[in-house]
């Protein structure tokens, strides 16, 4: 089994695969303090009734998660394969930024599961800490994108700075025209955040054309899915299934 690690700034994605199919996956909490030794012990928790780890395929959006990630690996695993997303590997996605260096390494590798699964050019929308639109052209590369306050950060971030306002449960309302506070915040939010992502994939077709697909990822991409006009997948795995891609590419 491929153990496929996802770590972005909120949360850490953790999957396991057999090939190209899912097994088992999990979301934790990501925990920029925690150190190697206490890193596998959580690992080895969630894998105590698993298969075998035959490698590891890693990719980390969190600098100093990465490095307790990359000590932990080398310590703990260090007689199978293991593929770390980072300069110098393959990954096959041509970037075409004006610094590829600065591009994270969740957005190069749902750029290459995309592709994969739709062809291009596409548009994958990765619901996270922050808002993540990237423009996937029909070979396959990382041509750039938009990035946006996630959900969840701009909620606590109006909560912090308006007294009388708070954190809400991410529900749809009952109507667009919220009738007590909780409801407003949930109406600007969901219906919202859905507006600003159809506006910003309707001006990215304007600049590239047609797309064979609007995909939608990550923790947050529920709650926005069933109100976007333009969205048209969902694939909460996306990153997942990237790195199980990537893996595969590298050990041919």
């Amino acid at each position: 089994m491929l153990l496929a690690i996802d770590v972005g700034n909120t949360n850490t994605v953790i999957g396991l695969y057999e090939s190209q199919s899912l097994h088992k996956s999990w979301r934790i909490k990501t925990d920029s303090a925690q150190t190697a030794d206490e890193l596998v012990l959580t690992y080895r928790g969630l894998l105590q009734q698993e298969p075998d780890v035959s490698g590891i395929a890693l990719c980390s959006t969190v600098p100093a998660v990465l490095h307790q990630m990359r000590l932990m690996v080398d310590r703990y695993f260090a007689d199978i394969p293991i593929v770390i997303v980072e300069p110098g590997i393959k990954t096959g996605v041509p970037i075409l930024t004006d610094n590829p260096k600065e591009v994270g390494a969740d957005r190069i590798v749902n750029t290459l599961a995309a592709h994969h699964l739709f062809g291009g050019p596409c548009i994958v929308v990765d619901f996270g800490t922050s808002t993540n639109l990237d423009v996937v052209s029909d070979t396959g590369e990382f041509l750039g994108g938009a990035l946006a306050p996630g959900i969840e950060i701009s909620l606590e971030a109006l909560a912090n700075r308006a007294a009388q306002l708070r954190k809400v449960e991410l529900v749809a309302p009952r109507s667009v025209i919220g009738k007590n506070t909780v409801e407003a915040l949930q109406s600007g939010a969901i219906y919202g955040f859905a507006g600003q992502v159809d506006g910003l994939v309707e001006r990215i077709i304007e600049e590239i054309g047609l797309v064979t697909a609007v995909v939608a990822t990550g923790g947050l991409s529920q709650i926005v899915v069933s109100e976007s006009r333009t969205i048209t997948h969902h694939e909460p795995d996306l990153t997942l299934l990237g790195l199980a891609l990537l893996f595969e590419k590298n050990q041919a």
